[in-house]
């Protein structure tokens, strides 16, 4: 009998309070369980605003310890519904280490594991390094009772490296919980390249690695960023099977976990692997590079 496992994303926008997101997140999250997801997936920072568009000390306040109101919250939710819950949050580690953080409940409401976001931006409105240590977890999979996860967290995604690490210690769905937007100057020159540069990147990493992957985001306006929402579930072929809008909602997808098999020996990309010959990827840059004479 093929394996399978029903995927589950959520995208919501900010409603101010914490008590207010944690509550409409379970709505939803009850939702897709009521759809028979299995597992399911909430945006980056999914219990209040995105913090980093400007560099604010009152902002460390949203931060809260692993176990905490938000996690406390999913893992009884977790465990009434028999559900995966892919939680990501501000966690405040100690005094004055902070990480950009996801906690994976697993079905029975335990924490099947945690992981911190390795790759951390600094850009206009995005100025994440500010609030941010930078993950020291490595890219870990993370068992489940459903399946196999790697999890990465937004800028991560746009790492080739992060992902194939995920497929080489055996995920078979990689999740980029996600806060992604337009800069409201911005929008109209560069919009349309901005989001679709997005999602033909997921496309790209689930191609490469023959592996399913989900990146919910998040919707709404906040301050001068515009999120624009249009998550996604992409199989091992690089076909988008789920597309969200720009508004509230939950994304559904039966992901085949055998299509992995049968995807990765049609496509051997990881069969074709030169790994005698990549030792260069481990420098920042390639200064002399060897040359042909």
């Amino acid at each position: 009998m093929a394996r399978s496992v029903k995927l589950g994303l959520v995208q919501m926008k900010d409603l101010g309070t914490k008590s207010a997101m944690i509550e409409n997140a379970s709505k939803w999250i009850r939702d897709a369980a009521a759809q028979d997801a299995q597992i399911i997936c909430l945006q980056e920072l999914f219990n209040g605003p995105y913090p980093c568009q400007s560099e604010d000390h009152r902002m460390f306040d949203l931060a809260e310890a692993i176990p905490g109101e938000s996690t406390e919250a999913m893992a009884k939710l977790a465990a009434e519904l028999g559900v995966v819950i892919v939680v990501p949050m501000f966690e405040r580690r100690a005094p004055g280490l902070y990480h950009n953080t996801v906690v994976v409940m697993d079905a029975d409401g335990s924490i099947a594991g945690v992981y911190r976001k390795m790759h951390i931006p600094d850009d206009p409105l995005f100025y994440e390094k500010f609030y941010f240590t930078p993950g020291d977890l490595g890219f870990r999979t993370i068992q489940t009772k459903f399946a196999k996860l790697g999890v990465g967290i937004c800028w991560d995604q746009w790492y080739p490296e992060a992902a194939r690490l995920f497929a080489l210690a055996g995920a078979e769905i990689l999740l980029y919980p996600t806060a992604i937007g337009w800069i409201d100057e911005e929008k109209e020159e560069f919009g349309h390249g901005q989001r679709d540069a997005w999602q033909t990147t997921m496309r790209a990493h689930s191609i490469a690695n023959g592996i399913w992957l989900g990146a919910p985001n998040r919707v709404g306006v906040e301050g001068r960023l515009e999120f624009w929402g249009s998550s996604i579930i992409v199989s091992p072929r690089g076909e988008v099977v789920a597309e969200g809008d720009q508004s509230e909602g939950i994304l559904l997808a039966d992901c085949c976990l055998d299509d992995i098999d049968v995807v990765r020996t049609h496509w051997p990309f990881l069969r074709d692997r030169r790994i005698d010959a990549y030792d260069g990827i481990l420098k920042r840059w390639n200064d002399d590079p060897p040359t042909m004479r």
